[in-house]
C-alpha cells in the first residue's frame, strides 16, 4: 500500500507517521500532545528552520492553558519558573468606552449564582432602586465591587482559589503571562524525549497525489524528502499546507475586525510586575503591555487603513517604561480562518488555521482546542470524512463565538473622536452578537452556550464595561426581601475587600513559590 493510497474503511491511510511542518508554540504543543497519545510505534516528526523567525508576542494565556499542562504532566512551578511566568487574574481595559474611562475584564466570578437566577441580578436591582432613589447612590456599589479577582489586582495580590464552594478565594480564576519562546523550548524537550524528531530545515515543495488529493511528503531545500500519513501544518501566517498546497479557502473578517497590523518591543522592568494585562485603546487599535518576571511585553494592534508604521511605533515607544530589550517587531495578520481546518490528511493548527487579533489572548488557545480536538478524534485508522466535518463544524464554532466577543469591544463604545473608532461604532455587527446584546439590553440576560470559553462572567463584565445597560432586570430576584439584598450585598462588599487585602503580593507569591 503506498502512502497516499486509503485504509479501506476511511480516507486516507492508517496514521503510523505524523509530519508536523512549523515549529514554535504551536508546532511544539502538537508535536508534544501527540507524543503524549499517540501509540509508541508513532513516527513523529516536526520540521522547522532556524532562518524563520517565531511570532513570539503571545505572553498573556487564559485559564485552559492550565488543563493542556496538566494534561501534559507539567508542574506549574516549572512552567512559571522557566518561562519567567507572573499570574495573569485578568485584562485592565483603559480609553475603551470613552477616554478616561477604564474597566477590568476578570477571570474569576461575581458574587454566586443561584439555581433561579444569575448574581448580577440581584445587583441590577440594587442598582436600579439606587438610580430611582429608593436607597443610598452608593448602596449597589460597582459590579467589580463583588468580584475577588479585581479587587485583588488593583491591590497587586494574588493566591489561587482555596477552600470550598461556599469561600470567597474559591471564586479566583487565573492565567499566566508567560516568554512563549521559552514555553516552546520546553515543550520542545518534552516532545523530543518522546521521540519526536526534529528536522531543520526549510520546506521548498509539497507532494500530492494525484489522484486522491492527499499530501504524501515535503521536499525541504535540502533535497530531503519527509513522507507521512497525516500532516499538520503549524506554518503560521504562511499556511504552507493548508493555504497552499489544499486551498483551504479564508473567510476573511476584516469587515468585523479591521486592525491588521502590531509592532511588539520588549523594555525592562521597571518595579514589580502587576497580576493582569493592560489592555489601552489608541487612534486606530489598542496597546498592550504585559508583565512578566524580568521585563515588559508591550506591543501596538493597529488598523493600517487610519495609522501608518511610523506614527504606530512612535506611539508604542511614547507609552512603554523601561529600556528597551529588543528592536521593534513589526507584524501583518489577517483576521479570519480557513474554510476547512483539516482537509483529507492535512489539518491546520494555530495561525495556518486562522486568526483572532490578541485582545483577549486567544491565540495559543485556539491552537489548543485545534489540537484538543484533533486528539479526540484521532485517525489512527484513517481519516473519516465525518470526523473531519465534525473538527471543521466545531473549530468554525469555537472561531466565530470569539469573534463576537472581540467585536463587542470594538463596536459598544462611544468613542467618536477618530475615524477608526467611528468606523467600529457604526459597522454591522454579526447577527448572533446583535442578538446577544438585545437579550442583554431587554432583561440583563446573558444567554450561555455549553461550548463558549468566555463565562457569562466574562460577558457581563465586557458589556457593562464598554457601556451596554439592561434596561430592566429579571423580577425572579424581587424574592429576595429588600432589607436582606442590602444587607446581604453590603456583606459581600466587605467580605471581597477583606478577602483581597489578605492575599500576599503579587511578588511574594512569585518569590516564594516561581521565582525564576
Amino acid at each position: 500500500m503506498s502512502r497516499c493510497t486509503a485504509h479501506a474503511s476511511s480516507n486516507t491511510p492508517d496514521v503510523n507517521s505524523v509530519v508536523i511542518v512549523g515549529g514554535g508554540t504551536s508546532g511544539w504543543m502538537c508535536a508534544a500532545a501527540i507524543a503524549r497519545i499517540a501509540p509508541p510505534d508513532t513516527r513523529i516528526t516536526l520540521i522547522e528552520s532556524d532562518d524563520i523567525g517565531v511570532i513570539g508576542v503571545g505572553e498573556a494565556t487564559i485559564p485552559t492553558l492550565m488543563e493542556f499542562n496538566d494534561f501534559l504532566g507539567l508542574k506549574e512551578q516549572d512552567v512559571l519558573r522557566e518561562c519567567q511566568g507572573t499570574f495573569k487574574l485578568g485584562i485592565d481595559f483603559v480609553d475603551w468606552l470613552e477616554k478616561g474611562q477604564r474597566y477590568f475584564h476578570p477571570f474569576g466570578f461575581y458574587g454566586r449564582d443561584t439555581p433561579e437566577f444569575s448574581f448580577h441580578q440581584l445587583w441590577l436591582r440594587l442598582k436600579f432602586m439606587a438610580d430611582t432613589g429608593n436607597v443610598a447612590s452608593d448602596t449597589a456599589g460597582d459590579i467589580s465591587d463583588y468580584n475577588l479577582c479585581t479587587v485583588a489586582a488593583r491591590a497587586g495580590r494574588f493566591a489561587p482559589p482555596q477552600g470550598g464552594a461556599d469561600t470567597i478565594l474559591s471564586t479566583m480564576r487565573y492565567a499566566y503571562h508567560l516568554d512563549s519562546a521559552r514555553y516552546g523550548q520546553m515543550l520542545r524537550r518534552y516532545a523530543q524525549q518522546r521521540n519526536v524528531e526534529r528536522i531543520e530545515g526549510l520546506v521548498s515543495t509539497v507532494e500530492t497525489d494525484q489522484n486522491s488529493g492527499l499530501l504524501c511528503g515535503v521536499t525541504l531545500d535540502s533535497g530531503q524528502t519527509i513522507s507521512g500519513d497525516l500532516f499538520i501544518d503549524c506554518s503560521g501566517f504562511r499556511s504552507l499546507l493548508i493555504g497552499d498546497a489544499m486551498n483551504s479557502e479564508f473567510i476573511d473578517w476584516a469587515h468585523y475586525l479591521p486592525c491588521d497590523r502590531a509592532i511588539a518591543i520588549q523594555t525592562a522592568m521597571n518595579g514589580e510586575p502587576v497580576p493582569y494585562t493592560r489592555a489601552t485603546a489608541d487612534d486606530a487599535g489598542w496597546r498592550w503591555r504585559i508583565p512578566l518576571q524580568t521585563r515588559m511585553g508591550n506591543g501596538h494592534v493597529y488598523c493600517s487603513e487610519f495609522m501608518d508604521q511610523n506614527e504606530a511605533l512612535e506611539r508604542l515607544l511614547a507609552g512603554t517604561e523601561g529600556e528597551p530589550l529588543t528592536d521593534p517587531l513589526p507584524l501583518k495578520f489577517r483576521t479570519g480562518h480557513r474554510k476547512t481546518f483539516w482537509n483529507k490528511n492535512c489539518v491546520a493548527i494555530g495561525l495556518a488555521g486562522g486568526f483572532i487579533e490578541p485582545l483577549e489572548s486567544t491565540s495559543i488557545h485556539l491552537a489548543q482546542m485545534g489540537i484538543q480536538r484533533l486528539v479526540n478524534l484521532w485517525p489512527g485508522r484513517g481519516c473519516n470524512q465525518s470526523e473531519i466535518a465534525q473538527y471543521n463544524q466545531l473549530m468554525t464554532a469555537d472561531y466565530e463565538r470569539l469573534r463576537d466577543f472581540i467585536v463587542l469591544h470594538y463596536n459598544a463604545t462611544n468613542r467618536t473622536d477618530t475615524p477608526f473608532w467611528q468606523y467600529v461604532k457604526e459597522m454591522r455587527i454579526p447577527d448572533s452578537l446583535a442578538a446577544k446584546l438585545d437579550i442583554f439590553k431587554s432583561s440583563g440576560r446573558i444567554i450561555a452556550s455549553p461550548e463558549d470559553l468566555f463565562t457569562p462572567h466574562s460577558w457581563l463584565a465586557v458589556m457593562l464595561g464598554q457601556g451596554v445597560s439592561p434596561q430592566r432586570y429579571d423580577r425572579l430576584v424581587e424574592r429576595v426581601p429588600r432589607e436582606a439584598l442590602i444587607k446581604n450585598m453590603q456583606m459581600l462588599r466587605t467580605a471581597v475587600i477583606k478577602t483581597a487585602a489578605s492575599l500576599p503580593t503579587h511578588q511574594d507569591y512569585i518569590n516564594r513559590y516561581c521565582a525564576s
